[in-house]
């Protein structure tokens, strides 16, 4: 979990493009190892692609936001957020942002199960 010092700026303004997930993410024709990730792990598909962006959306408040530095169009953050699927397992997801300087808006980039050990605050 995060404290407010390091949460996601901008959290009024996140925008989550359905097409991250339904012409990528979720699209087994497209990147079949991350949909068969998110199926395995939490049981999510194109079939239930909106509950993933509803959870995403609902719990990126909750854990630390990790800026990645800006590349010229905006600043870059890294999220992992450990989020209860649709079969009700747990998996962490790794979630990008971008501060997109010229939408005005925390723009979701990236979004896949996360194999790799959550940080926390004690590490």
């Amino acid at each position: 979990m995060n404290d407010d010092a390091n949460t996601l700026p901008k959290l009024d303004k996140i925008r989550i493009p359905l097409e991250k997930f339904t012409q990528y993410a979720l699209n087994p024709e497209k990147s079949k190892d991350k949909a068969v990730a998110f199926e395995l792990a939490l049981g999510y598909n194109l079939t239930n692609y909106r509950q993933l962006i509803a959870n995403i959306a609902a719990n990126v408040i909750n854990f630390n936001a990790t800026a990645k530095g800006n590349l010229g169009h905006g600043e870059r953050y890294e999220v992992v957020m450990e989020l209860v699927g649709a079969n009700g397992k747990t998996a962490d997801v790794l979630t990008a942002w971008i501060d997109d300087v010229n939408a005005d808006e925390m723009r979701l980039t990236s979004a896949y199960v996360n194999n790799r050990k959550r940080r926390t605050n004690a590490d």
